[in-house]
């Protein structure tokens, strides 16, 4: 009885060695395929040279604007080449025009002195009238202040937000969320209780004279008041002024709306899955960016992230399992647009999301990804991401709880996983919405960086699946 004990309890040990070599050997395999996505993304990737050509030969790509179409008909193009089908997908977009140069200028109580300092009219704002206008600058950390303050003390006033980005939050994603609401939601605010304008302190933590744009919105039917944000340093020059004695400004912008609901596009390219087709996974970035500079980081880097991982796959001779499909959404700045219009056409064809990666956070060096999906699901998807720390510890990758991307936050309906790709977030407000977002604030090395963690988090997706449960 004990000799037979013995000879079961061998063969199970023996059982239990050779899935330990097969599974370690499928791991050898894994490590092998991702370091051949970095070695041929770092030698022979195209996505530095596409950046190039969207941020300094196209240029920033405002919904709606010339330079947006033809940045669709360009990465169609581009994309064809590593896909079984590419199209456009129709989507409507509200286009606005900056118009003429901004003109800012502060004027001190005696009417003595007058400092012009740079601005650039927020997204949507509406224009000064040729005149311009002036006013007495009413300072304000927040909206509640305004509202504290009422039509008495905000009433034919310039209204100048000044709270800055929070610079002890490491996470400077966090820092922007706690003071943006002063810049989308503070001019229209503003013109509830009276004022004819508003300036905005720039959504940055560094101090510099570059300006920051973004997008700004009314209430539908309520007043509508010209807004223009002023850099970190002409944000301080004010306030120190301010501190002194009364002071006036002047604006004057000519920015306009031309049309709410302008026909655009998503540029679509896909891989069909082998054996799995009906399951999708996504990658995308935004293809809009503002007008000033070239949209490098924001977001031409994600769209160069997605397209290089359909070459990089293409050729590797890998052949995905599953459907891979590259979208590069128009219009996420000026309000999602492209993404809606894609969820609601996935929708009407009964697809399934099994993943969603949204690159929108810069060309900087790869640190992991955020993961969402709904609560009664989440558990389960993020078990089996933890199970691949291993294969990505190497490349410095994790995974963080919480959060995926404006364009694909819109197919969580589908029960899929969502993820946001995540580079180190330290610069990427010292460039975002302003002029100075070029080519020659993108690293070469780090952008290919972040395409390879890409590429490589879609091998594992396809490779594996993801499940609704934790087997």
């Amino acid at each position: 009885m004990v000799s037979t004990c013995l000879r079961w309890l061998s063969i199970t040990v023996l059982i239990a060695s050779l899935c330990t070599i097969e599974l370690t050997g499928q791991e050898n395999q894994d490590a092998l395929f991702i370091k051949q996505i970095h070695n041929q993304i770092l030698t022979e990737g195209s996505c530095y040279d596409w950046l190039t050509h969207l941020s300094e030969e196209i240029g920033g790509r405002l919904a709606g604007s010339e330079e947006s179409e033809i940045a669709v008909r360009y990465t169609r193009d581009v994309l064809a080449d590593y896909a079984d089908t590419s199209y456009l997908q129709p989507c409507t977009v509200p286009y606005w025009d900056r118009g003429d140069e901004e003109v800012v200028k502060i004027i001190n109580a005696q009417g003595n002195l007058t400092i012009d300092i740079g601005g650039l009219a927020l997204g949507n704002s509406v224009g000064t009238g040729p005149d311009g206008i002036k006013a007495e600058v009413v300072e304000v950390k927040t909206l509640d202040d305004v509202r504290s303050l009422g039509i008495e003390g905000i009433n034919g006033k310039i209204v100048f937000y000044n709270r800055p980005m929070d610079p002890t939050q490491i996470r400077t994603f966090y820092a922007y969320g706690g003071a943006v609401d002063q810049r989308v939601n503070g001019p229209a605010v503003a013109a509830e209780y009276g004022a004819i304008g508003t300036l905005v302190r720039s959504m940055t933590t560094v101090s510099d004279d570059n300006p920051h744009t973004g997008v700004t919105r009314y209430k539908e039917g309520g007043p509508q008041i010209p807004a223009i944000a002023i850099s970190t340093n002409d944000a301080d020059l004010l306030h120190d002024m301010l501190e002194k004695e009364v002071v006036d400004a002047f604006m004057y912008t000519n920015c306009r709306m031309v049309d709410e609901a302008k026909l655009s596009y998503n540029v679509v390219a896909e891989i069909k899955g082998s054996t799995y087709p009906d399951e999708i996974i996504l990658v995308g970035g935004h293809m809009d960016s503002w007008d000033v500079g070239g949209g490098a980081h924001d977001d031409g880097a994600g769209c160069v992230h997605s397209m290089q991982v359909l070459e990089t796959l293409m050729a590797l001779d890998y052949q995905p399992k599953r459907t891979l499909r590259c979208v590069l959404f128009m219009n996420e700045e000026n309000g999602l647009g492209g993404g809606r219009a894609y969820a609601e056409a996935s929708a009407a064809k009964g697809e399934w999301h099994m993943a969603a990666i949204e690159s929108d956070a810069g060309g900087f060096t790869p640190r992991g990804f955020s993961c969402d999906a709904n609560d009664d699901i989440f558990p389960g998807f993020y078990r089996q991401l933890l199970k691949w720390n291993d294969l990505l510890e190497p490349y410095f990758l994790g995974f963080v709880k919480g959060g995926s991307g404006a364009d694909i936050s819109p197919l969580k309906g589908q029960n899929g996983l969502l993820m946001g790709f995540r580079p180190d977030s330290q610069r990427y407000f010292d460039y975002h919405h302003t002029a100075i977002d070029r080519i020659s604030a993108v690293n070469e090395r780090e952008l290919k960086l972040g395409a390879a963690a890409i590429t490589s988090m879609v091998y594992l997706l396809d490779n594996y699946g993801i499940s609704k449960g934790d087997e």
